[in-house]
């Protein structure tokens, strides 16, 4: 039997992913974020959801790009602190020792320590409430050789990315099957 109750966000897992971006002066920001996903495979784009009251939410209101990181579990630590600081005062990358590398198409920096980085331009911002939804296109794509497997794909299990499940991290590392496996049986 199932209950019901009242809309809320109940989808889950949701990829955790750490987004750079610049104010005017070109300091770099850091922030968690677990609402984010692919929107669209041609052009390639992410979508964002982010609240007004966020300090990045300006910056890339103003500077019209991003860089979507993203980060493993060795950074757990760092990435929480990311998302529960407010970087308007305090420098991220300094406070967590994480290295900020230059991007090659947008302003915003890669982090290193992540070892996949998505340089996006801002296509669209979409007010839906608490949260606005940002639309990036993906111009330049950044990913770690020593994660890719011998098709020159991401193999997460070596990339060790995690998600955010209602409150908590939790780390994902087996297969369960591969697309199109079901037209098989």
């Amino acid at each position: 039997m199932k209950i019901k109750k009242n809309p809320y966000t109940a989808l889950f897992p949701c990829p955790v992913v750490l987004v750079t971006c610049v104010d005017s002066t070109g300091k770099p920001n850091i922030i968690t974020l677990a609402w984010a996903g692919t929107v669209c495979s041609e052009p390639p784009m992410v979508g964002l959801g982010i609240r007004p009251s966020r300090y990045s939410h300006k910056l890339i209101v103003a500077s019209k790009e991003f860089v979507v990181n993203i980060p493993t579990a060795k950074i757990i630590r760092e990435t929480d602190y990311c998302g529960v600081t407010s970087g308007k005062d305090t420098d991220k990358f300094s406070e967590t020792k994480l290295t900020p590398e230059q991007a090659d198409k947008v302003k915003a920096p890669l982090i290193r320590e992540c070892p996949v980085n998505m340089e996006c331009i801002l296509k669209d911002r979409i007010p839906l409430g608490a949260h606005d939804l940002f639309v990036g296109e993906i111009v330049q794509v950044h990913i770690d050789q020593d994660i890719l497997d011998e098709k020159e794909n991401i193999d997460f299990t070596k990339a060790d990315p995690f998600v955010y499940n209602q409150d908590e991290y939790w780390s994902i590392h087996k297969k369960l099957g591969t697309y199109g496996f079901s037209e098989q049986l």
